[in-house]
Formats: structure tokens, C-alpha cells, sequence
């Protein structure tokens, strides 16, 4: 919870830096917690008032977070020594999607690199 709310508060729309693996995936997993609590939620005040006006909640979340998870994105590209714009490759159709993965999930560069420090020697403090 604490690397979402790191993402969310403190690095808003940081695009500049890197990002740990670990940073961004926990991003991502309490991302998609909070995302399907939204839709349940969303579901239930619909399904109890019968007021459709409760199904945009799940957008307001989205829109709310794009920015974020744009940038933890861009940063965690940074990590492994890549530009932000390499987030284009996952307009690749089939492949695309998996590289980037792959890059995700790619070990950072050990030590500075163009885009900053090493976060794991300036960032150990944080803990889950």
C-alpha cells in the first residue's frame, strides 16, 4: 500500500527518475484491488439506489489515475535505461504488449544511468 500511496502522492505526475521493479508492481497490483473495488462498489450503489449515475465512479477512478500510472510507467522504463516514448511499443499489435512486459519486468541498471541514481541504493528505507 505504501509504494501505491508513493506513486499517488509523492510522484504524482513525476515523470523524471526511475522506478524500482518493486514500485511499479505493487503500483499495479493495488491498482487493479482499487479498480475492481470500484466496479463492485459502483455496482452495489446502482444495484441498491437503481440511479445509473453511480456507474461513472469507476471513470472518475480512471481518469484520476491515468496520470500516475503513466508516469511510474515512464520512470520504470528510465530504471532499465529506456526513453519514455518506448511505452509506444505496446501500440505493436500481439507483441507490443508482451514486450513491455518484459521490460517491466527487466532488472534495473545497477548504478546511475542518464535518467538518475540507482534507486535501490537511494530508496532502501522504504519497506512494504
Amino acid at each position: 500500500m505504501e509504494w501505491y500511496l508513493k506513486v499517488v502522492r509523492d510522484n504524482y505526475a513525476n515523470f523524471t527518475g526511475r522506478a524500482r521493479r518493486q514500485e511499479y508492481w505493487m503500483f499495479v497490483l493495488f491498482n487493479i484491488l482499487f479498480a475492481f473495488a470500484t466496479v463492485l462498489v459502483a455496482g452495489a450503489l446502482v444495484a441498491l439506489t437503481e440511479i445509473g449515475a453511480f456507474a461513472g465512479l469507476y471513470f472518475i477512478y480512471i481518469l484520476g489515475i491515468i496520470i500516475p500510472s503513466l508516469a511510474v510507467a515512464v520512470r520504470r522504463l528510465h530504471d532499465i535505461g529506456k526513453s519514455g516514448w518506448f511505452y509506444l511499443v505496446a501500440l505493436i499489435p500481439l507483441v507490443g504488449g508482451i514486450w513491455l512486459i518484459i521490460l517491466f519486468a527487466t532488472e534495473g541498471d545497477k548504478g546511475p544511468n542518464a535518467y538518475g541514481p540507482d534507486p535501490k541504493e537511494t530508496n532502501s528505507t522504504v519497506t512494504v
